[in-house]
């Protein structure tokens, strides 16, 4: 029973950080614009993680973005400036961006 209950536990912990960026994501009305898995105005973060993999730029490229906005990346719908988005902030979210597979 000890073991069933660690690999729970554990499992649990485990997700802890992709839910707490998430509700970030949430409560920065990200999610507004931008879906885990589907394109709504803007493009999945799935998608965004793919773009993006391996690019040694990516993070900070990205959290400029999230901050300033930015257009033509993904289409003709500009991403606005997002300023109630801190560096530290911006850097979390990439982070958990980046992370999604």
């Amino acid at each position: 029973m000890k073991r069933a209950t660690f690999f729970v536990a554990a499992s649990i912990f485990a997700s802890l950080p992709a839910l707490a960026d998430q509700a970030l994501a949430t409560s920065k009305n990200c999610m507004s614009c931008h879906a885990v898995e589907k394109k709504l105005v803007g493009p999945s973060y799935k998608e965004i993680a793919v773009r993006y993999a391996g690019q040694k730029d990516a993070a900070d490229k990205l959290a400029t973005k999230i901050i300033k906005g930015g257009s033509g990346v993904w289409g003709p719908v500009p991403m606005p400036a997002n300023a109630q988005v801190n560096d530290a902030d911006a850097k979390r979210l990439v982070a958990w961006i980046l992370a999604i597979k």
